[in-house]
C-alpha cells in the first residue's frame, strides 16, 4: 500500500493493515523489537515479542525500557484505534509500574493497551505486560494528545 492511501485509513484501518500486512519495509520501533500485532479492536491492542539476550540490563534481564516501550505502544496504538484519518496524536504522560523481571531466554511477553477515554484534545489509556505464565511484569498508564489538523 503506498504511504498516500495509509494517510487515507483511519486509526483502526491502519492498524488491521500493519497487524495483517507485518510490514517489514517501514522501519518502526515494533520491527527492530520484533513486536507483532495479535489483537486489534476499537479501543484495545495486544501486542508480543520474545525477549532476547540484546535486550538486557547490566543485571541480565529485561531491561525496564523494553516494558515501557510495549507499553507505549499497545496503549498510544490503542488511542489510534479511535481517531480518524488524517488525526495523529502523541504520548504526554507515561507512568509504569514495575512488578517483577522478565526473563531475556525467549519468553513471550504480551501487551495489552486500552483506551479509558478518547476525548477531542487527549485521550488516556491502561496497560500491561504478562509473561508467557501470565505473571504481570508491568502496567501503566498514558494520556495522549490528539492532533486534529481540523483543529
Amino acid at each position: 500500500m503506498l504511504t498516500a492511501e495509509l494517510a487515507g485509513l483511519s486509526g483502526l484501518e491502519l492498524m488491521r493493515w500493519v497487524q495483517a500486512e507485518r510490514p517489514t519495509g517501514i522501519p518502526s520501533i515494533g520491527r527492530l523489537l520484533g513486536m507483532r500485532f495479535d489483537e486489534v479492536e476499537l479501543g484495545r491492542i495486544v501486542l508480543s515479542l520474545e525477549t532476547r539476550p540484546d535486550f538486557a540490563n547490566p543485571l541480565g534481564t529485561v531491561h525496564g525500557g523494553i516494558a515501557a516501550t510495549m507499553l507505549d505502544s499497545a496503549m498510544a496504538c490503542a488511542v489510534h484505534t479511535t481517531l480518524a484519518a488524517g488525526v495523529g496524536y502523541t504520548t504526554l504522560e507515561l507512568k509504569v509500574n514495575y512488578i517483577r523481571a522478565a526473563k531475556t531466554d525467549g519468553t513471550t511477553l504480551t501487551a495489552e493497551g486500552t483506551v479509558i477515554h478518547a476525548g477531542r484534545s487527549t485521550a488516556t489509556a491502561e496497560g500491561k505486560v504478562l509473561d508467557d505464565r501470565g505473571e504481570l511484569i508491568a502496567h501503566a498508564t498514558t494520556t495522549c494528545l490528539i492532533l486534529d489538523p481540523e483543529g
